[in-house]
């Protein structure tokens, strides 16, 4: 019998085991690199300050914005003239010296998060990756691609869809016609983004189920029992990030149900594949038993 050779590492994965500072010493460099593709694309929208600010940010504050012009042809459709919106009726104004210049720097960073998600989730997948274990790896192929797909199209309905709806009718809101309702800049950028982000986050849910059902925190069966449970979330979810508008929370509550109804077939298909998996295991060790000669 051969003696071991003493202190060999231990394997996690297919990688070895690696100490403390080694951990900081790689995750170091992946905040390094993910800080820098913050940097390039927030550089690239601070210099692209006309398409930056006239078509994407002040975009929602003019009648002439995308989903406006929508509305209007559906309007035109179902004979409904009132869904036409000819006028946004309030003004942006900036009220401090440096404000300009400290919202093109602050919007030209928030940019730049948004346009290097996929790659700053894409380190944190590959600092993620060398601890798990190969099926758990086998489990989370596409990760990356689906979490990023999801955080854009979320990101796309909270710009066109939950944002204009909800500058819209809070820029028509009024309590008494003597008022004017004159925006500061900030308050206006501040309603978009956290609009848009928070329906991009939102939608990750159906990845976020994914992970928990491989993990057998949740199922199918009892993301259904808590059905009911969970409309009433979604509901307070939709009047926390949409104005006190009664259209606004139902255009953004039907979304987020389809996730969850998604959510639940995503369960359903994990737990499929795991049960498939197990019998498959169970089936080859018994062949293997049965092929063994007694002793």
């Amino acid at each position: 019998m051969q003696p071991q050779s003493p202190q060999q590492p231990t394997a996690l994965g297919d990688q070895h085991e690696m100490s403390f500072i080694d951990h900081l010493e790689a995750l170091r460099w992946h905040i390094i690199r993910a800080a820098i593709s913050v940097v390039v694309f927030a550089t690239g929208a601070f210099f692209a300050k006309d398409f930056l600010f006239h078509d994407l940010i002040l975009g929602p504050s003019r009648p002439d914005f995308w989903t406006y012009r929508m509305f209007c042809k559906f309007g035109q459709w179902v004979h409904a003239p009132d869904l036409c919106i000819n006028d946004v009726g309030f003004v942006i104004q900036n009220r401090e010296m440096s404000g300009q210049l400290t919202m093109h720097i602050s919007t030209s960073f928030i940019v730049g998060i948004v346009l290097a998600f996929p790659y700053l989730f894409w380190e944190i997948w590959r600092f993620v990756k060398p601890g798990l274990y190969p099926h758990e790896r086998q489990n989370s192929q596409g990760a990356v691609f689906f979490v990023s797909i999801l955080f854009i199209m979320g990101l796309l309905f909270g710009y066109y869809i939950a944002a204009p709806l909800s500058i819209n009718f809070l820029a028509g809101y009024v309590v008494d016609a003597s008022i004017e309702n004159q925006i500061d800049m900030q308050s206006y950028l501040s309603t978009l983004t956290t609009m848009s982000l928070s329906c991009a986050f939102v939608f990750e849910l159906p990845m976020i189920v994914f992970f928990l059902a491989k993990a057998g925190v949740v199922s199918a069966e009892i993301m259904q029992m808590y059905r009911k449970h969970a409309i009433v979330v979604i509901l307070v979810i939709a009047a926390i990030i949409t104005p006190p508008d009664i259209s606004a929370q139902i255009i953004v509550t039907i979304p987020i149900m389809l996730l969850y109804e998604l959510s639940i077939h995503i369960a359903r298909v994990v737990r499929r594949g795991d049960a498939a998996r197990l019998n498959a295991k169970l089936a080859r060790e018994q062949a293997r038993a049965a092929s063994q000669p007694l002793q």
